[in-house]
């Protein structure tokens, strides 16, 4: 067993096919599977199991696959460790953001970061918040900006600011006539939501909970965008919630749309970063944290007033 076989298992697992798992490793597929056949002879118990063409782990291959993402992420942290003795601040960052963040912070972050940081470049990973988190603990991410609790006590977290939501809306609905809109006025059946798996769309949930009021009391339109749900909005399908930083990028509303701030519980979000507390590089991801908060726009601590 080494650590080569450990990564041909995890690439397979990821990548749910032996031919593009073989190139992604730079083999051929008679010796990456020829590779994991030994393993499996070696440990006496299959890991995956072939029927037809699908492929799944079995449930001895996912235990096995747990500890081979530990072995070759702590693996990595030593090779990492070494380097990062000699400099903690070279090489490539690489850094998970949600997308409903990414388009709206970064602008800000990476020409302070290109400064700062000349010798270490962001490599950024754009994904939804779960995925990043995996990453991040499996060790294929340096750090992950993400929008709620991680949830995972593997994690180190550093709480970097808050960010209000907006609720946006035409013009002429009864709520735009007042300067901050309680969130308990919103009608649950007029919010329009991103799709499951953003953790956008369960802030929403949250802001909307009462006794009353459960997901399936809100509007079955959903998008995977907050352009596609702005547009949405102003083609008269409801209304729904913008985060501060993406209305200070797109002040200028599509159709007959208006920003209002919101009040009441949830009605802003804690922008994270999270790491692994053994990460080597931790000069490094201390430094971006002290980067990101330095690059928050002032318009954004206005509206957060």
């Amino acid at each position: 067993m080494n650590l080569r076989d450990l990564r041909y298992i995890i690439k397979v697992a990821d990548l749910k096919h032996f031919g593009r798992a073989a190139a992604a490793c730079h083999v051929s597929q008679p010796t990456l599977s020829g590779q994991i056949l030994k393993l499996e002879e070696e440990l006496g118990v299959a890991i995956f199991e072939r029927v037809g063409k699908s492929l799944t782990t079995t449930a001895a291959g996912d235990l096995i696959l747990a500890h081979a993402r530990r072995a070759v992420a702590a693996a990595d942290d030593l090779l990492a460790c070494a380097k990062a003795s000699r400099d903690p601040m070279l090489g490539p960052l690489r850094l998970g953001v949600i997308p409903t963040l990414a388009p709206y912070l970064m602008p800000f972050v990476l020409p302070l970061a290109r400064a700062a940081m000349p010798l270490t470049p962001l490599a950024l990973v754009e994904d939804l918040t779960e995925r990043l988190i995996d990453l991040v603990a499996q060790g294929e991410l340096d750090a992950a900006l993400i929008a709620s609790d991680p949830d995972n006590e593997a994690l180190s977290i550093i709480e970097l600011f808050e960010e209000p939501f907006f609720l946006v809306l035409a013009r002429d609905n009864p709520l735009a006539a007042q300067n901050e809109v309680n969130a308990a006025a919103i009608d649950p059946q007029q919010l329009l939501l991103l799709a499951d798996g953003h953790c956008l769309r369960d802030q929403a949930l949250d802001l909307c909970s009462s006794p009353r009021r459960n997901e399936g009391d809100l509007t079955d339109m959903r998008a995977t965008s907050l352009q596609t749900l702005l547009h949405m909005a102003a083609a008269g399908y409801g209304m729904t919630l913008i985060p501060a930083l993406a209305l200070i990028e797109e002040p200028r509303l599509p159709g007959d749309l208006t920003a209002r701030r919101l009040t009441g519980p949830h009605t802003s979000r804690t922008i994270r970063l999270v790491s692994r507390p053994t990460h080597p590089r931790r000069v490094a991801i201390d430094e971006l944290a002290r980067l990101i908060v330095k690059g928050i726009p002032d318009k954004l601590t206005a509206l957060s007033k």
